[in-house]
């Protein structure tokens, strides 16, 4: 289900302040690879904000473990599970990497993880992969589909963008949760950091 754009530009006017519970959906168009079925995106900043305003409000990583050592966590993540893992036994010459796989164990890990932390149907939910696109949304719509109203996709992730120009032309480093001054950390929390088989 997608709000229309009228609903969008008057429901971020109403809420531009974060006095309500809930920022609004981006009143900005979003690509289609970061569309949603509730149709409800933040950036990291306003996922921040609504963090301090709504202590309801619960924080979802997505990325392989390996990713986060190398990239840094955001510290107030409260549910790490992973949606695709990087499979280490089948190396892809043709794209030169190792394939990510999906995680099959995520929807019973997701939603035993939702339950321990007695997140309800009502709450916020922020889901973070790196940039917003692949990851993000589709564990999103399953978390909706899990009966959670208020799902969120981090439209710049936790790294943001690429830089278009300069000598550090590629590199995530604009926007994002690490390039917003919020806080992460390399270290993980280890009652938040994801082991396979995780049931708590």
């Amino acid at each position: 289900m997608k709000k229309s754009l009228l609903t969008l530009v008057i429901a971020g006017a109403i809420t531009a302040s974060f006095s309500m519970a809930a920022p609004a959906a981006q009143a900005t168009e979003v690509p289609a690879y970061r569309e949603t079925q509730l149709g409800l995106y933040v950036t990291a900043a306003e996922a921040h904000a609504l963090m301090q305003q709504n202590d309801r409000a619960v924080l979802v990583d997505v990325r392989d473990p390996i990713e986060i050592k190398f990239t840094g966590f955001a510290t107030p993540t409260d549910i790490h599970v992973p949606w695709v893992l990087g499979d280490r036994e089948h190396f892809d010459a043709e794209a030169r990497t190792w394939p990510m796989v999906r995680n099959p164990d995520f929807e019973a890990e997701i939603q035993a993880e939702l339950e321990a932390l007695e997140v309800a149907k009502d709450d916020p939910i922020i889901v973070m992969c790196r940039s917003g696109s692949t990851r993000s949304a589709p564990a999103a719509d399953l978390i909706a589909e899990l009966g959670f109203s208020e799902v969120y996709s981090v439209t710049d992730g936790f790294e943001g963008g690429k830089l278009e120009e300069g000598d550090s032309r590629g590199v995530r480093a604009k926007s994002g949760w690490r390039n917003s001054g919020l806080p992460w950390s390399y270290e993980v929390n280890p009652e938040v950091a994801w082991t396979p088989g995780d049931d708590h």
